[in-house]
């Protein structure tokens, strides 16, 4: 495996985390997988979908029980879990134009939950409460310029194209060069 050095990746590289929110982190995983190497401004778009309930995220690995939803096999809406991820998303935002980066071209390139302890709660019959820890790195894409090919390339394509055997190159001359009657 390659590995990066991080001192070079930190110009262009935000992050944001939050801990201890009172949501699932089953439907946190589900919506960071979703949601993972996915830029900003769509993840962001998704997640406003989900919280109007018009737009499912799948449940790939905690879907026992899940029913279908439309043009996707078993998903919900976690309304509470994507208003969270949704404040975080803008917070890693405001945070990388803090540092100068360009919001318009940011891409999720790490986000996760992590399961949080479990406080319990109540005194005579307690029972335990829901935690989650989230983690957001976005980084600056960058944009690769299409490149205008040179007449020396254009030509070498051209001869690989054009390429025949000897022979006939030899019989197309002499046809050239002898007037037809």
């Amino acid at each position: 495996m390659k590995k990066v050095n991080p001192v070079n990746q930190e110009e262009h590289l935000a992050r944001a985390k939050a801990n201890n929110l009172s949501i699932s982190t089953k439907h946190s995983v589900e919506i960071c997988r979703y949601l993972r190497y996915k830029d900003t401004t769509t993840a962001k778009k998704i997640l406003e979908e989900t919280i109007a309930l018009k737009r499912a995220i799948p449940f790939k690995r905690y879907n026992r029980d899940v029913g279908h939803k439309p043009g996707i096999a078993a998903g919900r809406y976690p309304q509470k879990a994507a208003q969270e991820i949704l404040k975080l998303i803008k917070t890693v935002e405001a945070n990388a134009q803090f540092k100068g980066l360009n919001t318009s071209q940011l891409k999720i390139t790490k986000i996760l939950a992590n399961k949080a302890s479990i406080p319990l709660t109540g005194s005579r019959f307690r029972h335990g409460t829901k935690r989650t820890h989230l983690e957001i790195e976005v980084m600056e894409k960058k944009k690769e310029a299409k490149r205008k090919k040179t007449k020396e390339e254009n030509k070498k394509k051209e001869e690989k194209t054009n390429k025949a055997s000897p022979k006939e190159t030899e019989k197309t001359k002499k046809e050239n060069k002898e007037p037809k009657k």
